[in-house]
Protein backbone atom coordinates (compact mmCIF):
# COMPACT_ATOMS: atom_id res chain seq x y z
CA UNK A 1 0.00 0.00 0.00
CA UNK A 2 0.95 3.46 -0.48
CA UNK A 3 0.68 6.26 1.67
CA UNK A 4 0.59 9.98 0.06
CA UNK A 5 3.77 11.84 1.01
CA UNK A 6 3.15 15.03 3.51
CA UNK A 7 4.27 16.95 -0.01
CA UNK A 8 2.13 15.43 -1.84
CA UNK A 9 -1.07 14.16 0.05
CA UNK A 10 -3.28 14.08 -2.89
CA UNK A 11 -1.19 11.27 -4.43
CA UNK A 12 -3.64 8.39 -3.40
CA UNK A 13 -6.52 6.79 -5.15
CA UNK A 14 -9.61 8.96 -3.87
CA UNK A 15 -7.35 11.56 -1.73
CA UNK A 16 -8.54 15.11 -1.46
CA UNK A 17 -7.48 17.03 -4.61
CA UNK A 18 -5.09 19.87 -3.96
CA UNK A 19 -6.32 23.24 -2.99
CA UNK A 20 -6.67 25.37 -6.24
CA UNK A 21 -6.32 22.93 -8.73
CA UNK A 22 -8.69 23.74 -11.20
CA UNK A 23 -9.55 20.68 -14.22
CA UNK A 24 -9.75 21.48 -17.81
CA UNK A 25 -12.70 21.35 -19.20
CA UNK A 26 -13.25 20.51 -22.97
CA UNK A 27 -15.92 19.09 -25.75
CA UNK A 28 -15.45 15.42 -25.62
CA UNK A 29 -15.28 15.14 -29.48
CA UNK A 30 -14.66 18.36 -32.01
CA UNK A 31 -17.65 20.24 -33.30
CA UNK A 32 -17.27 19.16 -36.20
CA UNK A 33 -17.53 15.89 -35.38
CA UNK A 34 -20.42 16.39 -32.90
CA UNK A 35 -22.30 17.85 -35.75
CA UNK A 36 -21.99 14.98 -38.28
CA UNK A 37 -24.48 11.53 -37.66
CA UNK A 38 -21.85 9.96 -36.13
CA UNK A 39 -20.66 12.32 -33.30
CA UNK A 40 -24.55 13.62 -32.44
CA UNK A 41 -24.83 11.01 -29.71
CA UNK A 42 -22.06 12.42 -27.98
CA UNK A 43 -22.96 16.35 -29.16
CA UNK A 44 -22.41 18.73 -26.00
CA UNK A 45 -20.27 16.03 -24.11
CA UNK A 46 -17.34 17.44 -22.20
CA UNK A 47 -14.72 16.12 -20.66
CA UNK A 48 -13.07 17.56 -17.37
CA UNK A 49 -9.45 16.54 -16.76
CA UNK A 50 -7.15 17.37 -13.93
CA UNK A 51 -3.50 15.96 -14.16
CA UNK A 52 -1.60 15.87 -10.85
CA UNK A 53 2.18 15.60 -11.24
CA UNK A 54 4.29 14.10 -8.23
CA UNK A 55 7.78 15.11 -9.99
CA UNK A 56 10.16 12.03 -9.88
CA UNK A 57 7.37 10.43 -7.82
CA UNK A 58 4.92 9.72 -10.24
CA UNK A 59 1.59 11.80 -10.82
CA UNK A 60 -2.53 11.45 -11.04
CA UNK A 61 -4.84 11.78 -13.51
CA UNK A 62 -8.61 12.15 -12.64
CA UNK A 63 -11.34 12.79 -15.53
CA UNK A 64 -15.03 12.88 -15.38
CA UNK A 65 -17.38 12.68 -18.79
CA UNK A 66 -20.76 14.94 -18.26
CA UNK A 67 -23.49 14.62 -20.68
CA UNK A 68 -25.28 17.73 -22.53
CA UNK A 69 -26.85 18.04 -19.54
CA UNK A 70 -23.89 18.03 -17.06
CA UNK A 71 -24.79 14.91 -15.45
CA UNK A 72 -21.94 12.63 -15.08
CA UNK A 73 -21.81 9.38 -17.09
CA UNK A 74 -18.10 8.43 -16.15
CA UNK A 75 -15.35 8.68 -14.15
CA UNK A 76 -11.90 7.57 -13.48
CA UNK A 77 -9.10 8.30 -10.59
CA UNK A 78 -5.40 6.78 -11.63
CA UNK A 79 -2.60 7.39 -9.78
CA UNK A 80 1.02 5.86 -10.59
CA UNK A 81 3.96 5.59 -8.50
CA UNK A 82 7.67 5.43 -9.58
CA UNK A 83 10.71 4.21 -7.33
CA UNK A 84 14.05 2.83 -7.60
CA UNK A 85 14.80 -0.13 -6.08
CA UNK A 86 18.59 -1.16 -5.73
CA UNK A 87 21.75 1.35 -6.31
CA UNK A 88 24.16 1.83 -8.99
CA UNK A 89 24.28 -0.55 -12.18
CA UNK A 90 22.04 -2.35 -10.18
CA UNK A 91 18.85 0.24 -9.84
CA UNK A 92 15.81 -1.27 -11.03
CA UNK A 93 13.00 1.29 -11.24
CA UNK A 94 9.18 0.01 -10.32
CA UNK A 95 6.23 1.52 -11.50
CA UNK A 96 3.05 0.78 -9.67
CA UNK A 97 -0.16 2.02 -11.01
CA UNK A 98 -3.86 2.39 -9.19
CA UNK A 99 -6.96 3.20 -11.17
CA UNK A 100 -10.63 3.12 -10.41
CA UNK A 101 -12.90 3.58 -13.66
CA UNK A 102 -15.91 3.30 -15.47
CA UNK A 103 -19.65 4.18 -16.22
CA UNK A 104 -22.10 6.21 -13.54
CA UNK A 105 -25.19 5.52 -13.24
CA UNK A 106 -28.37 7.71 -13.22
CA UNK A 107 -29.63 5.37 -10.25
CA UNK A 108 -26.18 5.36 -8.72
CA UNK A 109 -24.99 2.63 -9.18
CA UNK A 110 -21.43 2.35 -10.63
CA UNK A 111 -20.11 -0.15 -13.27
CA UNK A 112 -16.25 0.01 -13.55
CA UNK A 113 -13.35 -2.17 -12.78
CA UNK A 114 -10.39 -1.70 -10.74
CA UNK A 115 -6.47 -2.27 -12.00
CA UNK A 116 -3.49 -2.61 -9.97
CA UNK A 117 -0.85 -3.04 -12.73
CA UNK A 118 3.38 -3.21 -11.58
CA UNK A 119 6.03 -3.10 -13.74
CA UNK A 120 10.02 -2.72 -13.76
CA UNK A 121 12.67 -1.60 -15.75
CA UNK A 122 16.13 -1.23 -15.83
CA UNK A 123 18.37 1.97 -15.79
CA UNK A 124 18.27 1.90 -19.95
CA UNK A 125 14.82 1.83 -20.34
CA UNK A 126 14.58 -2.21 -20.67
CA UNK A 127 11.10 -3.65 -19.16
CA UNK A 128 12.29 -6.57 -17.46
CA UNK A 129 8.68 -7.31 -16.11
CA UNK A 130 4.56 -6.25 -16.16
CA UNK A 131 1.69 -7.39 -14.11
CA UNK A 132 -1.77 -6.11 -14.00
CA UNK A 133 -4.56 -7.23 -12.26
CA UNK A 134 -8.34 -6.24 -13.07
CA UNK A 135 -10.78 -6.48 -9.95
CA UNK A 136 -14.48 -5.48 -9.18
CA UNK A 137 -14.62 -2.02 -7.53
CA UNK A 138 -14.88 -2.14 -3.82
CA UNK A 139 -18.21 -1.51 -2.05
CA UNK A 140 -17.51 2.31 -1.45
CA UNK A 141 -15.42 3.21 -4.97
CA UNK A 142 -18.92 4.23 -5.64
CA UNK A 143 -19.40 6.72 -3.62
CA UNK A 144 -15.52 7.82 -3.31
CA UNK A 145 -15.72 8.19 -7.53
CA UNK A 146 -18.53 10.22 -7.59
CA UNK A 147 -17.67 12.43 -5.12
CA UNK A 148 -14.38 12.99 -7.29
CA UNK A 149 -17.01 13.68 -10.08
CA UNK A 150 -18.81 16.36 -8.34
CA UNK A 151 -15.49 18.07 -6.87
CA UNK A 152 -14.05 18.32 -10.59
CA UNK A 153 -17.43 19.46 -11.92
CA UNK A 154 -17.59 21.98 -9.11
CA UNK A 155 -14.30 23.21 -9.88
CA UNK A 156 -14.13 23.46 -13.69
CA UNK A 157 -14.59 26.47 -15.27
CA UNK A 158 -17.33 26.75 -17.87
CA UNK A 159 -16.61 26.61 -21.42
CA UNK A 160 -16.61 29.54 -23.58
CA UNK A 161 -18.88 28.03 -26.04
CA UNK A 162 -17.51 30.84 -28.59
CA UNK A 163 -14.27 29.01 -28.89
CA UNK A 164 -15.70 25.75 -29.54
CA UNK A 165 -17.72 27.58 -32.58
CA UNK A 166 -14.39 28.35 -34.43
Amino acid sequence: MHLPKPDHPWHALFAPLPPGATPRRELLVPAEIAASAEGAAVSGWEKITLDLSAGCDGLRAVMVTVDAAGQPVSASDHVMYRSEIGSGADVVTEFRHESVGGRLEPDGTFHGTRWSTVSTQTADGEDLSSHSTPSPPADDDAAAIRALAAELIRRAPSMDISRTLT
